[in-house]
């Protein structure tokens, strides 16, 4: 029997038409490689694609898939019993050759363990699973997206690099915590994204990742895959802070909005993080503060707030620079013997149909019912604190700032 006859019987139709019709939220179970009886079955979802093959690097073969569906299913049986480390090549429609790995061919990243903390609301760490993560798996770089949406029927990841298809990298659901994560091969540190999600009503609509560590500059929402890795030089200031007795030493605290503090007069709407670290601490120094409270810094759409409405738990606002420019704003106050408190807003977010609201279509993040989930007076929504996983979100926050940015106290 030919490979071609055999790889018939491989194929479930039932499956194959809730990936082309983007229904499917364990994809993992059928695109991807798996061994067979009869060799390595590989199949792959290239929307509008005309052809596709399997590179095997080893051999360096090239070997055309069998289209299975024409809406861009296609599929091959490779001989063998190990699977190969291969990338995939699809050709669209205009002609375009487009080549990479295989986004279905590693393993899931959050451990068991992970997943049981977090349900019960003490993985502190959790940032970093959730968001996006650029790492390296099986010597292939790429990124990790990880999101919570445990009532969703589907969530995709989209950005540029799969022009905002919701159809071309749809995520695995992890069951047992609701947590959607897909590995993503290529170089995508700088680009832009957001998580589509289907909800059971069967309404589709995209979120900015509530992890993310970086979104555009408003009015644009979407996140942005960043390296957040940093060369702290503020060694001597933390070990001392471990020793500090702040109830027997004098501090005097200056409270400011960094955004309207002092305003550049060469056309830019505000100072990066860098350029106002020096102006700032000479200020302070001059006046003898010896810590700053800035008001929120975390990602925010509307500038009246002064903050207060977040969006971004996890991201310093893209309005003054990149993480690592407000990495060295701490590092550089740090160096002048000056500490850093953030506040720090646990307690509402806005209702912006980017953010934390009606996340997977259901009351996630606020409380279901009006009564004890909005504040009329501020029109935004109040956190279900009696969900474990919103209790962590918010835990593992105040412990990010701490850890990741050398945060020396919040304020709420």
């Amino acid at each position: 029997m030919k490979m071609e006859e055999k790889l018939y019987d491989y194929m479930d139709w039932a499956e194959i038409e809730a990936v082309v019709y983007s229904e499917e939220n364990h994809p993992r179970d059928i695109l991807g490689p798996r061994v067979t009886e009869d060799g390595i079955l590989i199949q792959a979802f290239f929307p509008g694609a005309t052809r596709a093959a399997v590179h095997t690097i080893r051999d360096g073969k090239q070997t055309e898939m069998v289209c299975e569906d024409e809406a861009g299913f296609f599929a091959v049986l490779l001989p063998g019993k190990k699977i190969p480390s291969y990338t995939l090549i699809y050709w669209d429609g205009d002609g375009n050759q487009m080549e990479h790995y295989d986004p279905y061919a590693y393993p899931m990243q959050f451990t068991e363990q992970e997943q049981k903390q977090f349900e019960n609301g003490i993985c502190y760490s959790i940032y970093e699973k959730m968001g996006a993560h650029p790492m390296t798996v099986d010597g292939v770089e790429g990124v990790l997206f990880a999101v919570w949406a445990p009532n969703a029927d589907r969530v995709s990841v989209v950005g540029n690099f799969n022009n905002w298809d919701g159809r071309r990298h749809p995520m695995r659901k992890l069951d047992y915590s609701g947590i959607y994560e897909l590995f993503i091969p290529g170089k995508l540190v700088g680009e832009i994204y957001k998580y589509e999600i289907k909800a059971k009503s069967g309404q589709v609509f995209m979120k900015s990742d509530p992890y993310a560590f970086s979104s555009e500059v408003r009015p644009a929402n979407a996140s942005r895959i960043v390296d957040i890795s940093y060369k702290w030089k503020d060694t001597a200031w933390m070990e001392k802070r471990e020793t500090k007795d702040t109830d027997a030493q004098p501090m005097a605290i200056y409270e400011m909005h960094l955004g309207s503090w002092k305003r550049p007069t060469d056309g830019r709407e505000f100072f990066n993080y860098r350029d106002i670290a020096s102006l700032l601490a000479d200020y302070l120094l001059m006046m003898n503060y010896n810590y700053v409270e800035l008001m929120p810094i975390m990602e925010h759409p509307y500038d009246p707030s002064w903050g207060y409405q977040v969006t971004g738990y996890y991201a310093p606002t893209s309005r003054y620079g990149s993480p690592a420019d407000f990495m060295y704003f701490v590092d550089y106050l740090h160096s002048k013997g000056i500490g850093v408190i953030l506040d720090w807003v646990p307690a509402h977010f806005p209702k912006d149909e980017h953010g934390l609201g009606r996340f997977d279509g259901t009351a996630l993040y606020e409380h279901e019912d009006p009564k004890r989930g909005e504040h009329p007076h501020w029109g935004t929504y109040i956190y279900n604190y009696g969900r474990n996983e919103v209790r962590n979100f918010l835990v593992a926050n105040a412990l990010y700032w701490a850890e990741k940015y050398h945060i020396d106290g919040i304020r709420i």
